[in-house]
């Protein structure tokens, strides 16, 4: 008899890596970012800060995103904007500034302001049109949202003439890596919503997209493989699909959330963002406020 025809060898299974990483990243250069941001400065002389507002689902870690940049400026764990573990409904229900802290007793020129998440079903979540409202100018500091009853202009917390630093100049949307292929679609109409509204502004638009190390083994294991990583670029390739915001407007990160320690790694993901937020922020408020010598 004759011996049994061997079985092919089965396929490796295909790679989780590109070759080499498919954006540079300068993980050796976080005192330079971290130099260059405290330097940056607005380009209009009557306002003291460029404005981002941070919009998101609930739980997608809005607030800690901003606690994350603080960290990273500070060198410490830092409590900026309270946060929660549970993500069943939002924790933050006030339309609040946040400052990061330059030292010297000064704030730095760029200001976040976090706002109540998204939720699906209507009546729950920040209301969009607050939001859209919170984009001009038009939302007071310490105004409670109330998912019942949107903001209107007859209201004591609406502004009727905002200044220019009031305003906002970047557009940052909140997505989590482990999340973003299984949002609803009501969430993802608001957010469409708010971007359209922005986008009539002439308001640059971002995106962070977060919790970088949930979705990929390689990534938790290695932040330096979040550019090598085919998982993470898939992930931001939804991310871009969902609200048309292109790949180069779309920043992985890993926030601050058990760590008693800042890391330079996930500092440098995050002050690299930061430097594209405010920099495009401070073009878009040139552009809307500073008039162009033709001559």
């Amino acid at each position: 008899m004759g011996q049994p025809e061997s079985l092919p060898a089965p396929a490796p299974p295909p790679k989780q890596e590109f070759d080499s990483a498919w954006r540079k990243t300068p993980w050796e250069g976080k005192r330079n970012l971290e130099r260059k941001l405290r330097e940056f400065s607005v380009s209009h002389p009557d306002v003291d800060h460029v404005r981002i507002l941070i919009v998101g689902e609930v739980g997608v870690g809005k607030s800690s995103f901003i606690n994350s940049v603080n960290n990273a400026f500070q060198g410490r764990i830092t409590c900026e904007a309270l946060t929660a573990t549970t993500s069943g409904s939002s924790f933050t229900k006030i339309f609040k500034t946040h400052f990061i802290d330059g030292g010297a007793g000064s704030a730095l020129p760029f200001v976040f302001n976090d706002i109540m998440g998204l939720e699906s079903s209507d009546g729950c979540g920040a209301p969009v049109g607050d939001i859209i409202k919170a984009l001009e100018g038009f939302v007071k500091e310490g105004y409670k949202f109330n998912p019942a009853n949107p903001l209107t202009s007859k209201d004591h917390d609406y502004k009727h003439n905002p200044s220019t630093g009031d305003q906002t100049y970047c557009l940052v949307n909140i997505m989590a890596a482990d999340k973003v292929s299984f949002m609803k679609d009501d969430v993802l109409k608001k957010m469409r919503d708010i971007r359209e509204k922005a986008t009539e502004l002439d308001m640059p638009q971002i995106i962070i997209m977060t919790r970088v190390d949930e979705a990929c083994p390689l990534v938790k294991e290695d932040l330096r493989k979040v550019y090598t990583s085919k998982k993470i670029k898939e992930k931001m390739q939804v991310c871009s699909n969902n609200l048309g915001i292109p790949m180069n407007y779309i920043f992985p990160v890993k926030n601050y959330h058990e760590e008693i320690d800042t890391d330079d790694d996930m500092d440098v993901l995050i002050l690299k963002a930061l430097d594209q937020i405010v920099n495009i922020a401070n073009d878009a408020l040139k552009k809307k406020h500073i008039p162009i010598n033709s001559e």
